[in-house]
C-alpha cells in the first residue's frame, strides 16, 4: 500500500487530511482526490432484502437490506476465504467500531472489504522483508505516514475509526463504487483490488450487523 505522489497531489492530500483527527498525513496513504465514479463493464445488480424476522420474545427487527450494502452492485469477479474464529472476530470489531463512529452498515462494507484485500482480516504485525514497508494491522497503514503507532495500528478499533475518519472526508464516498471510496483512503498501487471483496463483505456485515 505504497505510491508515489506527486507535490501538488501531495499538498491536496495533506489539505484534506487536516480534518482527520489524530492523523498528521506525511506523504502517505490517507485520502488522495476522490475519483469520479464510472459505469465499469461487468458490474453485478443488488437484489434488496428486506425480510423481518421475529425473535423469541415476539418483537420484529428488520433484517439488513442489501440493497444498502452493494447499492452499486459489485464489480467484476468476487473472492472468497474460509474465515478462521480470530477473522471473524475482526470482522466484528470492525462492525462495532463502525457503529460507535456512528456511520451505516455500507461503511462497514468498504472497510471489511479494504481490510479483506489488505490483510485478509488477520491483524498483522511486522512481517520483516514480506513488509510493504512500515504497514501493519488490518488495514496495513503505515505510523510513517501518520496513522498512529504500531500498539494504535494494530488495535481492532483504533485502526478502523481511523479508517472511517479518512472515509469521511471523501466527498460522495457513499455514491462511489466501493473500490474507488476504498483506493482513494488507501492510495494503493492496486486500486481495483479491493472490488473483488465486495460479496463477502457485504455477506459478513448481513450476518453480523445486529449479532
Amino acid at each position: 500500500m505504497n505510491t508515489i505522489i506527486t507535490g501538488t497531489l501531495r499538498d491536496k492530500l495533506r489539505n484534506t487530511a487536516l480534518g482527520i483527527a489524530g492523523l498528521a498525513l506525511a506523504g502517505g496513504a490517507i485520502a488522495a482526490p476522490a475519483l469520479a465514479a464510472q459505469h465499469t463493464p461487468g458490474v453485478q445488480a443488488a437484489t434488496p432484502d428486506t425480510a423481518v424476522t421475529t425473535s423469541d420474545t415476539g418483537a420484529t427487527s428488520d433484517r439488513v437490506d442489501t440493497g444498502k450494502l452493494t447499492p452499486h452492485g459489485v464489480q467484476g469477479e468476487q473472492s472468497r476465504i474460509t474465515l478462521s474464529g480470530e477473522q471473524t472476530d475482526n470482522v466484528k470489531g470492525i462492525i462495532a467500531a463502525t457503529k460507535k463512529a456512528g456511520m451505516d452498515e455500507r461503511a462497514a462494507v468498504v472497510a471489511i472489504a479494504t481490510a479483506l484485500q489488505e490483510s485478509k482480516l488477520e491483524n498483522l504485525g511486522h512481517l520483516g522483508d514480506r513488509n510493504d514497508h512500515d504497514s501493519q494491522g488490518l488495514f496495513q497503514q503505515r505510523p510513517s505516514s501518520g496513522w498512529g503507532t504500531v500498539e494504535q495500528i494494530t488495535d481492532v478499533e483504533y485502526s478502523t475509526t481511523a479508517f472511517l475518519d479518512a472515509l469521511k472526508q471523501v466527498d460522495g464516498w457513499q455514491d462511489m463504487p466501493l473500490t474507488e471510496a476504498a483506493q482513494t483512503v488507501q492510495v494503493s498501487a492496486f486500486p481495483f483490488h479491493y472490488a473483488q471483496w465486495e460479496t463477502q463483505a457485504a455477506e459478513l456485515v448481513a450476518q453480523h450487523w445486529n449479532s
